[in-house]
């Protein structure tokens, strides 16, 4: 029984609503000649039932379902019946290199411009939509007559696809289509062949499901046969009848899962060919062969998920419409058949190396273990390396292209067939083309164009040429095949429709888009005008004078400026020329400068230079002021140019003067001009006044709190380095006036009590009045002023003033490093209202360091020492100094810095070096260690034993450290704990872990124990007294670890060999013993992490490593310091995969940060099902934390006692060190 398929395929169907009314849905049959198509286009009305009755689905509007893609091409309409639509002046750009122009996406409009660009690039449809006169569509002027039938449809298909033909612009747009639609929301069907994608191989693997295989009934599953009324053996299938010269190929890449309950699209691999012979799928017949085969032209591709995405198109360019040219390769020489040799370009494709292979052979034959061989020796890979992933095993490959190669029957030998010869000879012999992939359905002999097809990918607006092999990118992913359109091979072009765009477009059109393209050009000049064109201020220099530090005109600005407009496109070298012809008068040579206005003037900043330039490429703006001059003077005088001698206008405030020649109490305000650069030092030149103070206001002078005093040393600055700009304030006093003129005028200026101060307190020993004594001062105010203000105030000995010092005190009353009697009070940090002590002794100079040490590392506040080294002083001197100080004999001691949180960091190991070369500066506090150093390049490591199942042997040696943790602790509840140290390892830092643990396994404790081999041996790094970092490679170096001087090993003894790999993770697994709150003794187990850190991932590990269903555990994670337990669970994976919150799903990151060593507890939920992890130790263990945080009286830090394998001793307390926050950014952290 042979069923046949009706009607294929319809070109198109488009499904639009009229004035809000009836749906008028057209339908096309395969069988219909597309003369008829485009009838039923012209005929049909609102109220015309369609030719056929409705079968599939029609243009499918998905609302926001897909990107928008708003092109920065304005909506410049053509037509009589709009008018122009256009946001900014500028007109639409011209079309690109490729000839072609794109339509812009109007939101959510991609797949409707796919099918659209496919149309118009199916010649024999958009020729017979031409074709269509007014007498079958009526015109534009009648559409508002209501005897009138005006088919608006096509007519606007008519001009869009006329536009993209002949309209000379980038991309047209869809509006006046779109509106002719009367779109709505709704959903409607268009037929086309539909083949499924999931678990399919490819387009003809799919055709030959669909037509070839046959249904079988028989057994319990009979026929009944209507014309003998009985059951009946009989077999079922499809065949195609009738064939459409367009053949539309949707692919199923869409699907709903049942069990997820969501969609999803299929992104596998799905071939299709470009070109395909559907002989084998239709009913027999004898027609020609070469009428079932069908060339592919268009691919419409989906980029995205089942949720969004975007549509584009790759399109044959039947007729050579578009410059089919790659800007990259216009001049790249034609490839010869020996240059492919030589190309990497063919590695990809194996085919076409697969064909030069056997080409060489003798009657074209090789076993196909040598073919392996010399692929191999021809790509420097295997076949299982380079393509097997891709294509499958070798013999699948050969046995799938059938049509070329031939294997034996026990598929030992393969040969190239006749025509595959013939094939492969003529891809290798063409001159005058480039040579692209052979598809895997590709049939010989059946394509006989003279060059190769001319492919474009277009994307809404943007058209780019694309290679044929570039279509096999879509066959997978995330971006990959949606729709196919085939034509029939034995459709031809006429000759003069090849690379003519006006072939078979109407006059009237024609003369429309003529008379569109003079206006769009007219549009363009005036807006190149409009946005090319400067207007430009030249300055003429015989025109000005320096006057007062600033260029002035001579008579006026009028006549000592010109107005030019000029085009930015063009040079500097043009633009000279212009102003030459324009000056006739100019001798010499001429300089164009930029200047610009201030307010003392115009000034000339920057020459310009490079006459090959463009003005726009010197960032030249619309109103720029160009100054014409020599280059050198103006007026005989040499000017200064550039921004550093910018000149400022400054308003100078000084006491008047009388008749007399005495100073009155009156301030005289005048203002003067100063270079930028200028020192600051030249007011007092100017004034010609004895030395006085200057105070300067860089804002207003109403501004009291502004007023800054300038110290002596400043005034050789300049006005730009001391903050001044344009109309600055600067107050000059006499310097033998003790009276401040910032205390009498009460006008402008506030009393004493408004001035800043600092609080310098009495600590040098000696007796006074006042303890603590408030000194005003300014920011700029130097400390030894400060310093022998206080000496006077206090009423304390002259002589402090040469043998003492300011020393700031801390919020805990800590002295700090002095401070530089040079400084200012900004130079030093310190702040208005800063509490300051006068003490003993100097300060240190500036090329010495004032330095606090102390001896160990359990620093204590107040049992710091201080000195005084200069900063040239080597390592090994300031140790040796240091001793001294301390009177502790003997060389065995090293220096360490203390951190900025108080603890010992690196230490010292450059001896040599000076202190100021290992960043030792004033205030830093040294450490006295005991022990020597190693060597550079080596390392002192205590090695300690861990075992977390207790001691196999009898501890001899004195344990340092040994924990035993309650029977119900998650660590280990029924056996030992302990950790033992095994003494110092010198060793160097090229040495490998398998070395270390040699070396280890020689100290004299570890060898009472029995340890076959350093491979039974795990070892870690440690941090607060229990394992840290695992260090899994046996072969890898100590420094690749990049383990710091401080760094302690424990090694743990194993049963068996352990080679982990990069990705395995070792954790310790304990089972919850059921109806009690306690676990078993821990059980490592290795987890290979290379599919992802994910929860669901290390379930199925668990629940396969104790044989239960993983639907029937729970797991937990255990955080020692909180005792708590964290359950991990799969169901917020879920969740983050539905909201795409992919970092969320890795269990390195928050909240579990899971790493080797971390305890993992399982619950067995067929004999348990309660919620709760925690033991009898972890609720001890809170209620500790609990008491502790509540009987906290003071900052000393309590150390809790731990549940984990270790506890340590307590710490002693240290002052809290300053906050800072910290960016770490790391790839993979353990």
């Amino acid at each position: 029984m042979v069923v046949s398929n009706v009607g294929l395929s319809r070109l198109v169907g488009l499904g639009f609503r009229q004035n809000g009314l009836k749906r008028n849905i057209l339908h096309f049959s395969a069988s219909c000649p597309l003369g008829t198509v485009l009838g039923a286009l012209c005929v049909s009305s609102p109220s015309d039932p369609p030719p056929h009755s409705r079968v599939g689905s029609s243009f499918t509007m998905f609302g926001d379902l897909f990107e928008e893609d708003y092109s920065s091409v304005s909506n410049y309409q053509y037509g009589k019946e709009k008018k122009l639509k256009t946001k900014t002046l500028e007109p639409p750009a011209p079309r690109e290199f490729t000839n072609l122009s794109g339509i812009r996406n109007q939101g959510g409009t991609c797949y409707l411009n796919s099918l659209l660009q496919t149309l118009h690039f199916t010649p024999e449809f958009r020729e017979a939509l031409f074709s269509l006169g007014p007498e079958e569509l009526g015109s534009f002027e009648d559409k508002d007559k209501p005897d009138a039938k005006v088919r608006i449809i096509p007519l606007q298909l008519q001009r869009l696809f006329a536009q993209l033909l002949v309209l000379d612009q980038d991309a047209a747009s869809t509006a006046d289509l779109t509106d002719s639609f009367g779109w709505t929301s709704n959903e409607e069907d268009f037929l086309d062949l539909t083949v499924a994608v999931k678990n399919v191989s490819g387009l003809e693997d799919a055709l030959w499901t669909m037509f070839v295989e046959e249904e079988v009934f028989d057994c319990d599953n009979l026929y009944h046969c209507g014309t003998c009324d009985r059951l009946v053996k009989a077999t079922k299938s499809a065949k195609l009848r009738k064939l459409p010269p367009f053949l539309t190929v949707s692919l199923l890449r869409f699907n709903f899962d049942f069990v997820k309950r969501e969609r999803y699209k299929e992104t596998s691999c799905y071939t299709f060919p470009l070109r395909i012979n559907l002989k084998p799928f239709c009913e027999q017949s004898d027609s020609d062969d070469l009428e079932y085969v069908y060339d592919l032209f268009s691919v419409i591709i989906h980029k995205g998920g089942c949720y969004g995405g975007h549509y584009h198109v790759y399109i044959k360019d039947v007729d050579h419409l578009g410059n089919w040219q790659f800007q990259e390769e216009e001049s790249k020489p034609v490839l010869s058949f020996k240059d492919l040799q030589n190309e990497e370009e063919i590695d990809d494709d194996p085919l076409i190396i697969l064909k030069a292979i056997l080409l060489q052979e003798e009657n074209n034959v090789i076993p196909v273990d040598q073919l392996g061989q010399k692929l191999l020796k021809k790509t420097g890979m295997s076949w299982n390396k380079k393509y097997r992933r891709q294509y499958g095993p070798l013999r699948k490959f050969l046995k799938l292209h059938s049509q070329i190669f031939l294997l034996s029957s026990d598929e030992s030998t393969v040969s190239l067939l006749k025509n595959g010869f013939l094939q492969a000879e003529s891809d290798f012999q063409r001159n005058d083309q480039h040579i692209f992939k052979t598809f895997t359905s590709e049939s010989p002999g059946l394509n006989d164009q003279t060059s190769c097809p001319h492919w474009f990918d277009i994307n809404d607006s943007k058209v780019q040429p694309i290679k044929e092999k570039d279509i096999e990118r879509q066959f997978q992913g995330k971006e990959s095949a949606y729709m196919l359109f085939y034509r029939k091979s034995q459709l031809q072009r006429p000759p003069e429709a090849q690379a003519n765009p006006r072939y078979g477009v109407p006059c009237h059109l024609l003369s429309e888009m003529d008379a569109a393209n003079i206006e769009l050009q007219i549009k363009r000049a005036e807006w190149d005008s409009t946005n090319n064109n400067l207007e430009l201020h030249l300055h003429l220099g015989p025109h000005y004078h320096l006057f007062s530090g600033a260029l002035h005109p001579v008579v006026s600005k009028a006549e000592s400026v010109l107005d030019l407009t000029f085009d930015k496109r063009k040079t500097l070298g043009d633009l000279r020329q212009s102003i030459f012809q324009l000056l006739e008068f100019w001798e010499g040579d001429m300089v164009l400068s930029v200047a610009k206005f201030v307010p003392a003037g115009l000034h000339v900043y920057q020459t310009l230079d490079g006459d090959d330039l463009t003005l726009w490429e010197m960032e030249i703006v619309d109103g720029e002021d160009l100054f014409v001059w020599n280059g050198v003077e103006v007026g005989g005088i040499q000017i200064p140019t550039g921004n550093d001698c910018e000149p400022l206008l400054i308003n100078v405030l000084h006491l008047a003067t009388s008749s007399e020649g005495d100073k009155c109490q009156q301030l005289v305000e005048s203002p003067h001009v100063f270079p930028s650069n200028a020192q600051m030092g030249e007011v007092l030149t100017t004034l010609a006044g004895p030395m006085g103070v200057l105070f300067i206001n860089a804002t207003d002078p109403a501004e009291e709190k502004n007023w800054v005093t300038i110290p002596r040393e400043d005034l050789k600055k300049t006005f730009r380095e001391l903050g001044l700009g344009n109309h600055s304030s600067v107050l000059v006093q006499d310097s033998r006036d003790d009276n401040s003129v910032l205390l009498k005028q009460g006008k402008w200026f506030s009393g004493m009590s408004e001035i800043s101060w600092l609080q310098v307190q009495n600590l040098c020993g000696l007796e006074s009045e006042e303890k603590q004594v408030k000194i005003s001062a300014t920011m700029n105010t130097v400390v030894f002023d400060i310093r022998i203000k206080a000496i006077k105030e206090l009423k304390l000995m002259k002589e402090l003033a040469e043998n003492s010092c300011l020393r700031p005190i801390d919020r805990n009353g800590k002295l700090l490093c002095p401070v530089p009697d040079s400084y200012t009070l900004k130079e030093a940090e310190l702040k208005m209202g800063s509490s300051l002590g006068l003490c003993p002794g100097k300060a240190p100079t500036s090329s010495q360091l004032f330095l606090f040490f102390t001896v160990g590392s359990d620093v204590q506040p107040g049992t710091e020492m201080e000195i005084i080294v200069e900063a040239t002083m080597s390592v090994g001197d300031c140790l040796k100094l240091l001793l001294e100080k301390s009177g502790l004999p003997g060389d065995t001691w090293h220096l360490r810095k203390m951190d900025w949180c108080y603890e010992a960091g690196e230490p010292l190991c450059e001896e040599d070096a000076a202190l100021r070369e290992v960043a030792i500066r004033s205030g830093d506090t040294l450490l006295l260690i005991e022990g020597k150093l190693p060597p550079p390049g080596f390392l002192r490591v205590p090695v300690w034993w861990y075992q977390p199942g207790g001691p196999t042997g009898h501890w001899k040696s004195p344990v340092r450290m040994n924990s035993t943790p309650s029977p119900d602790a998650p660590g280990d509840p029924h056996g030992e704990v302990s950790l033992r140290f095994l003494g110092d390892l010198e060793i160097s830092e090229d040495t490998t872990v398998a070395e270390l643990k040699a070396q280890a396994m020689t100290l004299s404790p570890s060898s009472e124990l029995v340890i076959p081999s350093p491979a039974f041996l795990r070892a870690w790094t440690m941090e607060g007294q229990r394992p840290s970092r695992l260090l899994r490679a046996n072969q890898q170096q100590l420094k690749e670890y990049k383990l710091g001087r401080k760094t302690e090993i424990c090694l743990e003894p194993l049963e068996k060999e352990e080679n982990l790999g990069p990705h395995d993770v070792v954790l310790r697994t304990q089972m919850r013993l059921p109806g009690e709150r306690a676990y078993t003794p821990c059980v490592d187990l290795v987890w290979d992490t290379a599919r992802g850190w994910t929860a669901s991932s290390l379930r199925q590990q668990v629940a396969y490593f104790c044989s239960l269903p993983v639907e029937k555990i729970e797991i937990a994670k255990y955080f020692p310091e909180k005792f708590e337990w964290l359950p991990i669970s799969s169901w917020n994976q879920q969740l983050t995969k539905r909201k795409k919150k992919k970092k969320q799903d890795n269990l390195q990151g928050a909240p579990y940060y899971l790493k080797d060593g971390d305890t993992i507890g399982i619950k067995n939920l067929l004999v348990e099902d309660d919620e709760d992890f925690s033991t009898v130790r972890d609720d001890l263990g809170k209620e500790t934390q609990k008491q502790l945080t509540l009987g906290k009286k003071s900052q000393e830090a309590l150390r809790v006692p731990s549940s984990d394998l270790f506890s340590g001793a307590k710490i002693p307390s240290r002052p809290r060190a300053p906050e800072a926050s910290l960016s770490i950014h790391v790839g993979s952290f353990r």
